[in-house]
């Protein structure tokens, strides 16, 4: 049975930096945007404001949907990642409290690219998004309660 993962994730953009969190993976450090699971009864929104607050300590919401990306992982996982943007006036201090957060940088999107470190290949591709300037509306997401 297919059965997608679901994730959101969010480039936070200030001062000609981008907001980067490492995490151990398998024992690797790797970057990555905030970013997260859906979790049930919430919406893309409420989880990217969650993983936001969850992996950096920031309270922010995000403005623009940058687009949605279909991966699968190399052990086959399939992922649905929606992409957020979310612009700020001043790199702020961050105090992660998902404890699989060990730090969060301030890196400008050059420096990022030239990683080897990044979590997966969407990564890359999401600052290539942001890049690209193209931004959608948040009233193209539909959250619909019972």
């Amino acid at each position: 049975m297919f059965t997608p993962h679901i994730t959101v994730a969010c480039v936070v953009h200030a001062e000609g930096k981008l907001l980067i969190v490492e995490e151990r993976v398998d024992g690797n450090v790797t970057w990555n945007q905030p970013a997260g699971h859906l979790e049930a009864e919430e919406s893309l929104i409420a989880a990217m404001e969650r993983e936001l607050w969850d992996e950096t300590g920031l309270r922010l919401s995000p403005e623009h949907l940058l687009g949605v990306h279909q991966w699968t992982a190399n052990d086959g996982t399939p992922f649905i990642r929606f992409l957020f943007s979310c612009e700020i006036e001043a790199c702020l201090d961050t105090c992660p409290y998902d404890d699989d957060i060990d730090c969060c940088h301030w890196l400008t999107p050059a420096e990022i690219l030239q990683s080897s470190q990044l979590r997966s290949p969407l990564v890359a591709e999401s600052i290539r998004l942001w890049q690209s300037t193209t931004r959608f509306p948040l009233t193209v997401l539909h959250w619909f309660e019972q």
